[in-house]
């Protein structure tokens, strides 16, 4: 026997609240240098007014992002997954700290010079986005869906983190001396920390855990090789059942598994190119000017990261949970009737009623995408939900490359959009 869990049941074993939360923690790292990008995007408009930055590093960071995990989804059966996630972490908390790096030897000042240094390391951040949410879904699929929920919740607590940070040090800067940039600055120092200890939790602590590693010791003896290294860490050294048996190492090809799964990943890349087209270049550029002032695209994006964490949660209701597939087509099908309230919303509407729409868009995104992803991969082996998993990523960035690019349809017909 390889290891004393092999013939237990998963919910007997010690480490699954641990592993939550974890899971949640590794959610944030993965997304925290991102949302705080978008969350200082008023910064970046103080510094750059004339470049678009709220849709410019959009559009740098997910292309990027897309080939990345087009490249790894291919390749994922021969990839240490190990090795990988751990890179991808390490990429967003070096790029996180050059951020700091370049504001502080450029002193804060524009031109197209920062302006493309700014670029190149978004362009590293989408690099390291792609490797660790492919990484880590597929990873997360060969276990139970709790903790695919928890990564995808912290996903989601990352948007809302970041936005009560940045109201908070916005009403603690705004009267004094330079404070938009003390604030991003504060904002990328906690963003780099977030990134460094799931560094060290995923290499340190998630793979000792009982419950993970009676997962991908099942995974293993169904043919995952992706999983080696991790229970290697683990300290599982005889892994006899790792075997070149061709019954044991049998999976459906990607290209099976596209074609069995074909609805949900749409249904992602169309959950992504309806929320990216509005969120966040049109909150930024197409709202007008309210009563909020210069908090009002704050709030907005505040309220759709707040949207999206509850979301993320609202699966584990039970009678909130989507699983049938025709249901989910049909309510992803449903939100583009938002394309026309958005718009007559910020033509005609008071901030009341888009704040209302914003967290509406937040909440649906969080709600399907997790629906999807715990759903997916139900009734497939190990290295099967692996593929499955980095599969749906590349269709969930390929949706938010989509959704970005339509984001600019926007400043059709506005004054100086360009």
């Amino acid at each position: 026997m390889a290891d004393g869990y092999e013939n237990q049941a998963p919910e007997k074993l010690q480490g699954g609240f641990q592993a939550k939360v974890i899971c949640c923690i590794l959610g944030i790292g993965g997304l925290a240098s991102w949302n705080s990008l978008l969350t200082i995007a008023d910064y970046y408009y103080k510094v750059f007014p004339d470049y678009h930055p709220s849709r410019v590093l959009v559009l740098v960071y997910q292309p990027f992002a897309l080939g990345t995990i087009v490249i790894l989804a291919y390749h994922e059966s021969k990839i240490n997954t190990r090795k990988r996630n751990l890179i991808g972490y390490i990429i967003f908390t070096v790029s996180t700290l050059l951020l700091i790096v370049l504001d502080l030897t450029t002193r804060g000042r524009g031109g197209i010079g920062p302006y493309i240094g700014l670029c190149a390391i978004v362009a590293s951040l989408g690099l390291a986005d792609a490797t660790v949410q492919g990484g880590m879904i597929g990873d997360l699929s060969l276990m139970c869906p709790e903790l695919i929920q928890s990564f995808m919740a912290g996903l989601g607590v990352a948007g809302a983190l970041t936005s009560a940070f940045r109201l908070m040090t916005k009403a603690a800067f705004e009267n004094s001396n330079d404070g938009l940039r003390k604030g991003a600055m504060i904002f990328l120092a906690i963003s780099a920390f977030i990134q460094f200890l799931c560094v060290m939790l995923y290499a340190y602590v998630f793979p000792k855990l009982p419950i993970v590693k009676y997962y991908r010791s099942k995974a293993a003896s169904e043919g995952s090789k992706t999983v080696t290294a991790d229970l290697a860490a683990a300290g599982i050294k005889n892994q006899s059942y790792l075997t070149d048996d061709a019954s044991n190492n049998q999976r459906l090809s990607n290209k099976e598994l596209l074609v069995q799964n074909i609805d949900y990943a749409v249904n992602l890349a169309l959950i992504y190119v309806l929320s990216l087209s509005i969120f966040p270049g049109f909150l930024y550029e197409n709202t007008g000017h309210h009563g909020l002032g210069s908090w009002y695209a704050l709030v907005l994006v505040a309220m759709y990261n707040c949207g999206n964490l509850v979301g993320r949660y609202t699966p584990l209701v039970e009678w909130l949970k989507i699983e049938n597939r025709k249901w989910l087509t049909l309510a992803t099908l449903s939100r583009f009737f938002l394309i026309p309230a958005f718009y007559f919303t910020a033509k005609y509407g008071e901030q009341g009623w888009m704040i209302m729409l914003v967290t509406f868009l937040g909440l649906t995104t969080g709600h399907l995408n997790v629906c999807i992803l715990i759903t997916a991969p139900r009734g497939y082996k190990g290295p099967e939900k692996n593929a499955l998993g980095n599969l749906l990523v590349v269709f969930l960035t390929g949706g938010i490359v989509a959704g970005t690019s339509l984001g600019w349809l926007w400043l059709i017909g506005k004054k100086n959009a360009f």
